[in-house]
């Protein structure tokens, strides 16, 4: 069917790239700038409302109620006191707040006007509390939702594939710099929804556009608040090794190593969410103070800072991986834990989204083997984060590209290490997942 802002929809096949040629794709293209410059906006404030909220729930408040510092235990009132909040949220207000992490990051649609403020207010308590995910999967809803609601304000009588193709492309504008570049959002987001073809060409342009304008209005708002973008940036990456024999021999074992330990999550995560979801006040309170006592016992066993465990992770990949060699063998292996646990955990009954807490679990069990002969440092953090990254999300590109760009001339040096990680991680996962049913017979004719 042709993309085109109004009129009748034709019948006729059309040739997806014959679509680009027509007045009404040019349309769409300047619809697509336009919308981009107020979602990338709002997905700006939320940024920097979770990162307030933060700061303002895990520092200030402790300081302001006398203590000095925060103590270890704080995270257990305030994430069930979040569950509720959560709870409430899921259950009393339209669409169950949004998407539900546990089942990966799959493409469900935009969420109507009416669901918005579930999916804002669940994700901002989630995130600004200290859950142990991210804030894609809310943008990629927000974004969607806010395009769709303003393309349907404006001009009623639009056909539903073209405002199908402007709320894709005001998710493409929300997580423009999210990950660090405007194309690994666009590679993240047409992965997840399975385009392909010559229709992906259709849909990729105007997606492109609007992770453009948005990361110019990141850019500039970052600058004018002095705030920053957001952006997943590792500014210190030690030097990689070239690939060889044994870093092969790695790259095997650690993608095995992350297909049975995101299995695991996944599951334990999917197997919790059943169970809270018929009580959802009392599980989603309990799983928070479970979220806070994982915190409480990195906290205390090895002597650093509960944060280490909370969050997505997304701000504590750079300063992981740059301050790798204060870190003990025995220190990442329980962050490691006690991060999985969280992270699942977390998946089970909040909102967020699954990428970053899987980048982190990843970085740190790369870390940790990186101190065994034969994998350097740099090789081991790439090959945990892709590894890991395709177990949970079952997005081998994305995976790909998120380990490698983020590190630089250093990425491309560890890439074919990657690859090989993530082509075993994702077979393994693929192997160890429940086959899907088969779809229904077709019902016989009459005659």
């Amino acid at each position: 069917m042709p993309v085109t802002p109004d009129g009748p929809p034709a019948t006729a096949p059309v040739n997806p790239l014959a679509l680009i040629r027509t007045r009404g794709y040019a349309v769409l293209l300047v619809m697509t700038a336009l919308l981009g410059i107020p979602i990338s906006a709002v997905a700006f404030g939320f940024l920097a409302l979770v990162s307030e909220l933060q700061s303002l729930t895990y520092t200030d408040l402790p300081r302001g109620l006398g203590f000095d510092g925060t103590p270890s235990w704080w995270p257990i009132p305030l994430l069930a006191l979040t569950g509720l909040l959560v709870a409430l949220t899921i259950k009393y207000l339209p669409g169950e707040a949004g998407h539900k992490p546990a089942e990966g990051l799959v493409s469900t649609g935009a969420p109507t006007a009416a669901e918005l403020p579930g999916v804002a207010l669940a994700a901002i308590a989630s995130l600004g509390a200290g859950v142990v995910l991210g804030p894609e999967a809310p943008l990629i809803a927000l974004g969607g939702g806010l395009a769709v609601f303003a393309v349907r304000a404006a001009k009623r009588d639009m056909q539903p594939n073209a405002i199908a193709l402007l709320g894709a492309a005001g998710s493409f504008a929300a997580v423009s710099t999210l990950l660090g570049s405007p194309l690994l959002g666009a590679f993240l987001l047409m992965e997840a929804a399975g385009l392909g073809g010559a229709m992906m060409a259709v849909v990729l342009v105007p997606g492109l556009l609007a992770a453009g304008v948005g990361a110019l209005m990141f850019t500039g708002l970052g600058s004018w608040t002095g705030l920053g973008t957001y952006s997943l940036v590792l500014q210190q990456v030690p030097h990689a090794d070239r690939p060889d024999l044994a870093g092969f021999g790695w790259a095997l074992v650690i993608g095995v190593a992350a297909a049975l330990f995101g299995t695991g999550i996944r599951r334990t995560a999917l197997l919790l969410q059943a169970r809270v979801e018929p009580r959802r006040v009392a599980g989603t309170v309990l799983t928070g103070v479970l979220v806070g006592v994982a915190a409480l016992v990195y906290a205390e066993w090895t002597g650093n800072e509960a944060s280490d465990v909370l969050y997505s992770g997304q701000s504590a990949l750079g300063p992981l991986l740059a301050d790798q060699a204060g870190y003990t063998v025995g220190t990442l292996v329980i962050l490691v834990g006690c991060k999985a646990v969280a992270y699942s955990l977390s998946l089970s009954s909040f909102r967020g989204g699954p990428v970053f807490p899987s980048m982190f679990v990843g970085a740190a069990g790369g870390l940790a083997m990186a101190h065994l002969p034969g994998l350097d440092v740099t090789s081991g953090f790439a090959m945990g984060v892709g590894a890991m990254c395709v177990a949970m999300l079952k997005l081998p590109m994305t995976a790909v590209l998120l380990a490698t760009l983020l590190l630089g001339t250093e990425g491309v040096t560890v890439m074919p290490l990657v690859i090989v990680a993530v082509v075993v991680s994702y077979v393994l996962t693929i192997r160890l997942s429940p086959a899907p049913a088969p779809a229904p017979a077709p019902p016989a004719e009459s005659h």
